[in-house]
């Protein structure tokens, strides 16, 4: 089990707005700033944290939804937010038959993902 993940982003500011809005439909909210990090998070304890460096590679994040409808909302949060699409809501057979997922580039590039894996029941 993952505790925490963080990720280099160049802008600070740019990012947190970014992630707070994007997060929002998936339960996420900010729950601690600093002048060199931000920390998001469900239930009270961040697990995915902005730090302020050079961003290596741009890694993917991937972020359980509920729902499909959860996922359809987070893209559409990112994507107002300024994310670039890179993959719109969808079925993923490749993966798995009820795999259901949508991916947006943040500022720096990194390849955001919210995921549904239950299967669909109309």
């Amino acid at each position: 089990m993952i505790d925490h993940i963080t990720i280099h982003v160049a802008d600070l500011d740019a990012s947190t707005a970014f992630y707070t809005r994007a997060l929002a439909p998936l339960g996420y909210a900010l729950l601690l700033k600093g002048e060199q990090f931000a920390g998001f998070g469900a239930g009270g304890k961040h697990d995915f944290t902005l730090a302020v460096g050079t961003p290596i590679a741009p890694v993917h994040v991937a972020f359980r939804a509920q729902g499909r409808a959860d996922v359809r909302a987070f893209y559409e949060a990112a994507v107002s937010a300024g994310g670039a699409d890179n993959g719109p809501p969808g079925v993923r057979a490749d993966y798995h038959p009820d795999y259901y997922g949508a991916f947006v580039r943040d500022p720096d590039g990194h390849n955001v993902e919210a995921v549904c894996h239950a299967a669909y029941l109309g």
